[in-house]
């Protein structure tokens, strides 16, 4: 089979609405300046317009400041207009804006609006999701839940194409981590025996096990970020049709970065 062409141009589409948006867009930045993304940032969509929030209006000086196409367009001024069947015409509205970019991969980086299924058949977007491949559904606070609930042994963080179906797109890139084992397992003594609900009772997000599985995951997200689009951008992997696809042109179930995203962590 013949080898798959490595992706020249991004889209980035975020709502910009905390630090973490900005941060995760300099490290990109950075890395396309450094060489180790052969790819550039084409544009940048965000779903705020200027004055509705002092966070993304940081986050839009910043896009400026990198000399970046900026796109922006308020989802809350549109819902405020449209009423109820407001979400289909606004994505609607987003692509006649997007019509003079080209972007072979779109990254959601804090996006907080779940896309429509014509702008997923539009776009090959991908997307973080706080769970290895086949893992827990949700928010990544009813991720460590299930985790801690099922006394799960291993967990990860990837990325997913996006699917008109909330995180049920097929995995792209992935990392996988123990959470057994020092430093875990102290903590996981110290809820023997208690239900996941007594947990959330008496100590919430704030119990031990909770944090530290939480720190693990959120040091490995921006890394797997950036090696995923380093990936794409060298060749290793492409979405085509729908389908992931290895360097080779077969069908991957998503491209295992552990060992890459460890040796990084390492470096500190």
């Amino acid at each position: 089979m013949a080898r798959i062409k490595p992706i020249q141009k991004l889209g980035w589409f975020s709502t910009g609405r905390d630090k973490a948006a900005r941060d995760l867009l300099t490290v990109a930045q950075r890395s396309i300046a450094l060489g180790e993304i052969r790819a550039e940032i084409a544009f940048v969509f965000c779903n705020r317009e200027p004055g509705e929030s002092k966070q993304s209006d940081m986050f839009h000086r910043l896009v400026k400041s990198y000399g970046l196409p900026l796109v922006s367009f308020s989802s809350c001024n549109f819902k405020a207009e449209r009423g109820e069947a407001w979400r289909p015409d606004y994505d609607g509205e987003v692509m006649k804006r997007l019509q003079e970019f080209d972007a072979d991969l779109s990254v959601l980086a804090g996006y907080m609006l779940i896309v429509s299924e014509e702008m997923c058949r539009k776009y090959d977007m991908i997307n973080l999701h706080p769970a290895a491949p086949g893992g827990a559904k949700g928010s990544w606070q009813e991720v460590i839940w299930q985790l801690i609930e099922t006394k799960a042994k291993e967990t990860g963080v990837m990325m997913h194409l996006v699917t008109p179906q909330l995180d049920e797109g097929p995995p792209v890139a992935y990392c996988t981590f123990p959470i057994r084992g020092e430093p875990f397992d102290r903590y996981w003594w110290e809820i023997e025996g208690q239900t996941v609900a007594e947990i959330k009772q008496g100590q919430g997000e704030s119990n031990r096990l909770f944090k530290l599985i939480r720190k693990h995951g959120l040091a490995r997200e921006f890394p797997l970020i950036i090696a995923t689009l380093k990936a794409f951008s060298r060749g290793k992997v492409r979405i085509r049709k729908g389908k992931v696809i290895g360097a080779d042109g077969r069908k991957l179930k998503g491209y295992n970065l552990t060992r890459e995203i460890n040796k990084l962590l390492k470096k500190g």
